[in-house]
């Protein structure tokens, strides 16, 4: 059956209506259940409210009990610390109070003290005062008995306390010296002991003078010539002094230069062994001798640095040096002597530790400037260094031969060496001689030096002055001033003396009495 419109719109119209009956229906169906929702929902929030409100309840009256057993546990450990803390205050109390008792009663006892003290600096006080009017009593009376005032008497101490100073001194002096002797002894035994026993020298006791012996008395006219031309002659050749005396079948020929004394020495002998003797004969000779006696002063330089080992000296060094094989001091050669030093030197090096071939050219070289003291101005010593500088020595060297004498400080070990092996060497026993006037002279000067000190009687000079022996007056140097007085002795003989070797002090007191039968 076809559907009309009107069928249609009421089928609609149906439709409508009951979508909004199932509209309403659905609504109050959900509005319902929501509704048993929220009051069940309700329900269930307030029961939770009341649970929480029963829980906080509980809490509040578990956090009360809590707090109300912590405030008891304070209050109890509180009650017990104020406690222990007045027992403690007490006892402190208690340890003050004792401490106060004892200082009271040690201030008591400081002023128990105090008092006695006081009363005994007062009886000090008064026994002192009575004590320096007894002394002063006694003084007086000491005085009267003694006959010497206090001044003198204070004189007196102080003399025999100087007394006693005096011998304490000498005393200290004495063993010093001794000190010093004994390290000094040791010392020198083992270095110059050694080096004096390993050297060996031969020494010629040389003069100014040469002696020409003749095969007769004759030969002495034929030498002198007519009119004395050849004996003329010869001195002016040779520039030595021909002395003619009458000591038989010999000449003495003088000269104070041992070179010329040397070629005149050869000349002459030359000529008397020809047997032809006239000026132009003699002139030949000469010039014959001055030949020789140069190649000797060459081979005698070139010898003594050859046996010592020393190399690098230049020639006209050694030529020096064979110059000093015609020269002598106090009877030594000085060639021989200069060749002991460079020995002594050169062992007392290598004991030291010093440059042994230095020390070898030093000691030979020490007395370089005799080859030429007849020709130069100056001392040796001087020309020595200016020799030494001019063939460019080393200044080690130089400072050796300007020291050797002590004309200059030493200040190397080197310049010592050589000076205490050039003292070795002359004061030698036999080395050395000098003639009688000197050796006087030396004498009475030490023994002028010995009694200018003041209480000395008399000196003399005894083992060729080698000790001296002193008389003092036992009025004036006491026993223990003997030493004092030795000792300055040997000081001023030191300064102002030269001499070889050592000189003994030796210094006499004898007590005497004197007395004349009438």
């Amino acid at each position: 059956m076809p559907f009309t419109p009107v069928t249609i719109a009421i089928i609609a119209v149906s439709a409508v209506i009951l979508a909004v009956v199932a509209f309403a229906g659905g609504f109050a169906y959900r509005k319902k259940v929501a509704e048993s929702k929220i009051g069940a929902a309700e329900t269930e929030a307030t029961r939770i409210v009341n649970d929480a409100v029963k829980e906080a309840q509980a809490r509040k009256k578990e956090s009360l009990l809590e707090a109300k057993d912590e405030i008891l546990k304070l209050k109890t450990e509180t009650d017990r610390e104020l406690k222990d803390r007045r027992a403690d205050i007490s006892r402190q109390e208690k340890r003050v109070i004792q401490k106060e008792e004892s200082l009271d009663k040690k201030i008591a006892g400081v002023e128990q003290k105090s008092d006695r003290l006081e009363k005994k600096l007062k009886d000090a006080e008064d026994r002192l005062a009575e004590a320096e009017a007894i002394k002063a009593s006694q003084f007086e009376t000491l005085e009267k008995i003694s006959g010497l005032t206090a001044e003198q008497a204070k004189a007196q101490l102080l003399e025999k306390l100087d007394e006693e100073l005096t011998h304490e001194k000498a005393l200290k002096i004495s063993a010093y010296e001794a000190r010093l002797k004994e390290e000094q002894d040791e010392m020198t035994r083992n270095l110059l002991g050694l080096s004096i026993a390993r050297c060996a020298a031969d020494h010629a006791s040389e003069a100014t003078v040469s002696v020409v012996p003749l095969p007769n008395d004759e030969m002495k006219g034929r030498i002198i010539g007519r009119e004395g031309r050849n004996i003329r002659a010869l001195e002016t050749l040779t520039g030595v002094d021909l002395i003619i005396d009458d000591t038989p079948e010999a000449i003495t020929l003088s000269s104070f230069d041992p070179v010329r004394r040397e070629v005149a020495r050869v000349a002459l002998e030359r000529l008397i062994q020809d047997g032809r003797i006239h000026p132009s004969r003699i002139e030949e000779m000469v010039n014959k001798a001055k030949n020789e006696v140069e190649n000797t002063i060459k081979q005698e330089g070139h010898r003594a640095v050859m046996e010592l080992g020393i190399h690098g000296i230049t020639p006209e060094l050694v030529k020096l040096l064979g110059r000093l094989r015609y020269r002598t001091s106090y009877g030594q050669n000085v060639l021989n002597h200069s060749m002991e030093v460079a020995q002594l030197s050169g062992l007392l090096a290598g004991e030291l530790g010093v440059d042994v071939d230095m020390a070898k050219r030093a000691g030979l070289l020490h007395d370089i400037g005799k080859a030429l003291d007849h020709e130069v101005e100056g001392s040796h010593i001087k020309i020595g260094v200016d020799v030494a500088k001019r063939y460019r020595e080393n200044p080690q060297i130089v400072h050796a031969i300007e020291a050797h004498h002590g004309d200059v400080e030493a200040q190397t070990v080197l310049a010592c060496i050589v000076k205490a092996a050039d003292a070795i060497s002359a004061a030698r026993p036999g080395a050395r001689r000098e003639n009688v006037e000197n050796y006087i002279k030396r004498l009475q000067r030490l023994e002028e030096l010995t009694n200018s000190f003041d209480g000395v009687e008399k000196s003399f000079a005894i083992q060729a002055g080698r000790e001296v022996r002193i008389m003092v007056k036992p009025e004036v140097i006491k026993d223990d001033e003997m030493t004092v007085l030795a000792h300055d002795i040997v000081k001023k003989i030191e300064s102002d003396l030269d001499y070889p070797g050592q000189i003994k002090v030796h210094i006499i007191r004898e007590s005497r009495a004197i007395d004349f039968a009438k």
